[in-house]
């Protein structure tokens, strides 16, 4: 099995420009006047966050909708008792994140979404706001994929759904650095990418022989 995952077996990623010709092509096809939703889903670490904001500069008037602005509250993980498992899937809130996307399939107006800080691992309400011009929103995170937990309802509101694939070395190597970057030492940084950032990895590699594309991140 290579180590990019088994989702790469059988078919040969893509890069970025080949992704951003796809799309351009998905746009100058479409009769719909409501924003074009582009999924890209992996494993944490594996470059979504990077590969959604290099596909929107390559796509103009194109925005980012970061799946982390729904994690639940720190008080609300810490009243359920998923604290330790921050990042898991029945830690967002699925509700309203299919409720955002649903309402970005048809609004005619603005639409205000949460963002996420990690200095402090928490949602910031309306940070982001997304009007009917937006050509393409691109909607990256770890569980656009997965079938449990009311993830199911996510894949068939986008338009097309994308893959990140990256090295497992690499990708561990990059996770704990952020770890690391948003205040963890080493040891809390290892410890977290190598155990509940790990477990949710497992839970994600299946979910992508699902997307579409593949993109291998580098």
């Amino acid at each position: 099995m290579s180590r990019e995952g088994s989702a790469d077996e059988g078919r040969a990623p893509i890069d970025l420009p080949a992704l951003a010709a796809i799309v351009e092509g998905m746009l100058a096809a479409r009769t719909a006047s409501t924003p074009l939703l582009v999924g890209l889903a992996g494993k944490p670490g594996a470059g979504k966050s990077t590969a959604a904001e290099k596909l929107a500069a390559l796509l103009p008037g194109s925005r980012v909708l970061p799946m982390d602005g729904f994690h639940f509250p720190q008080a609300q993980l810490v009243s359920l008792g998923r604290r330790e498992r921050m990042g898991a899937p029945d830690t967002f809130d699925v509700d309203a994140f299919v409720a955002l996307l649903t309402s970005l399939s048809s609004a005619t107006g603005t639409v205000r979404a949460p963002g996420f800080d990690r200095t402090i691992e928490e949602p910031v309400p309306d940070e982001l706001s997304f009007t009917p011009e937006v050509p393409c929103i691109i909607v990256e995170g770890n569980y656009l994929l997965l079938d449990d937990h009311g993830w199911h309802r996510v894949a068939p509101l986008l338009d097309v759904t994308v893959g990140v694939i990256l090295d497992e070395a690499t990708r561990h190597e990059r996770l704990i650095a952020r770890h690391v970057a948003f205040g963890k030492t080493d040891e809390q940084a290892r410890a977290w990418a190598l155990g509940p950032d790990e477990r949710n990895a497992v839970l994600i590699e299946p979910t992508l022989e699902r997307a579409d594309y593949l993109l291998s991140a580098r």
